[in-house]
């Protein structure tokens, strides 16, 4: 009877202990992918499109590789504390949330926020000389055999969309650039880019940055956008481009919106031709929109360190834009082409 019941007893025991076994397997399991979810390593990212696009902007793991694999031999240092992909991952999380030195230290393994800074800048150059060839001026072919049919009906000849769009930031100490960043339109100190978009709604050209204070026109014909026109070009414009005679030294044309100043009214056909440019038009704000929406770091204020010389006589903001461009043009566009 003592036998029966010890073995029963034992038996009791093993069952409790697989059970035991077995719950600690599933926990842990259930642990690792909870960990794995929450980490920003290189496994946590892979085939996860909707994380891939909550961290860095890109629609998807696919590209967000080919892209680390285009810059990754050039994110080695000797001495950092930092993978390349953390580096490369770091950078964009920055652009896409605009977040913090400190957070992002918290996020990346508890490092310095010296260590967030010199990675983000590292990071931001080797980005801006690789990723910068994919901003193109596309030959006139090419376009003409992908033009979407608003295009095709009303502006068979368009080459180029072209907008300003500022970026706020911080207070300049001297009083001269606080003057030539002053921007009367937004009220605040802006630096000013000058963008263009194809009639498909990539990113063609993006200029350097100007103080505010620039107008749209001098802009324009100082940013070297004309010296890629050719002879029958059309530029579609908003109304502050009064570049007529500019583009006409490259037998070019301006369409812009009809001028309603010193008229009663717009005629029939200067309303129909002023509807027409302004239904295409407005894509290049929507490309504008879709990159502030896609790397919160444009639309936030931007130290006045970035507009400060670093290296190649190119400002860390001027590469930053052009780095927010180049990425958008890995995405769908937001042009419709039926």
């Amino acid at each position: 009877m003592k036998e029966e019941n010890c073995k029963a007893c034992q038996t009791d025991v093993t069952a409790q202990i697989i059970d035991s076994v077995e719950s600690l397997k599933k926990e842990n399991a259930s642990l690792k992918e909870l960990v794995k979810h929450n980490s920003l390593t290189m496994e946590s990212f892979e085939n996860d499109d909707d994380k891939v696009l909550f961290y860095t902007g890109l629609p998807n793991w696919t590209i967000l590789l080919c892209i680390y694999d285009f810059v990754k031999e050039y994110l080695q240092s000797v001495k950092g504390l930092l993978s390349p992909f953390s580096k490369f991952l770091l950078c964009l999380t920055r652009l896409r949330l605009n977040l913090g030195g400190k957070d992002l230290a918290y996020r990346f393994g508890n490092i310095s926020e010296a260590t967030v800074s010199r990675a983000f800048l590292h990071a931001v150059d080797v980005l801006y000389q690789r990723l910068k060839p994919l901003i193109i001026w596309p030959d006139r072919e090419s376009l003409r055999k992908t033009l979407p049919m608003d295009f095709r009906k009303h502006c068979p000849n368009c080459v180029v969309i072209i907008d300003c769009f500022e970026i706020f930031l911080d207070r300049p100490s001297n009083p001269l650039a606080r003057a030539q960043t002053f921007s009367s339109y937004k009220h605040h100190n802006t630096v000013k880019y000058l963008i263009g978009i194809s009639p498909q709604g990539t990113v063609t050209f993006i200029s350097e940055g100007w103080g505010g204070r620039v107008s749209d026109k001098h802009l324009t014909e100082n940013s070297g956008l004309l010296d890629h026109l050719i002879p029958g070009d059309v530029i579609l414009a908003d109304r502050g481009f009064d570049i007529q005679e500019s583009v006409g030294l490259f037998c070019s044309t301006i369409k812009i919106p009809a001028f309603t100043r010193g008229k009663k009214q717009l005629s029939g056909i200067e309303v129909e031709q002023t509807r027409r440019i302004a239904n295409v038009r407005i894509h290049v704000e929507r490309v504008i929109g879709n990159i502030r929406k896609k790397y919160s770091i444009l639309a936030g204020t931007q130290p006045s360190d970035f507009v400060t010389v670093r290296s190649g006589n190119v400002t860390t903001l001027d590469k930053i834009v052009t780095i927010c461009c180049a990425l958008t043009n890995m995405s769908d566009s937001v042009v419709p082409f039926d």
